[in-house]
């Protein structure tokens, strides 16, 4: 089956103790949703740099990500309807779905 990486962008980030165990059961509330389909669900990303085609080294990252995770689905629309669920997308974020082509070995 194929696999699809779920990009985060956005979102609002928990600040109080209660505000992240509220998140974090939306999350795996979401996550259970899924079931076998998520493969890894990946973590929230911290700092981060962009590095130019000339070598230079920027802060931040210019996609804005704020995470990821990686799950199986029949094919890119139902990927994409899975990730309707997102806890992320009630924060005023956004989920990008991308199909990860196997290499051959």
């Amino acid at each position: 089956m194929p696999k699809f990486v779920y990009a985060y962008t956005g979102g609002a980030v928990a600040t109080t103790p209660e505000e992240q165990q509220q998140t974090m059961e939306a999350w795996m509330g979401w996550f259970g949703t899924l079931g076998s389909s998520v493969l890894e669900v990946g973590n929230p990303f911290a700092a981060g740099c962009t590095v130019a085609s000339d070598g230079s080294v920027s802060d931040g990252g210019s996609a804005g990500l704020t995470g990821f995770s990686i799950v199986e689905a029949q094919d890119l629309s139902a990927a994409a309807a899975m990730a309707k669920g997102c806890p992320v997308l009630a924060q005023g974020g956004g989920v990008e779905v991308y199909e990860a082509h196997p290499i051959p070995s």
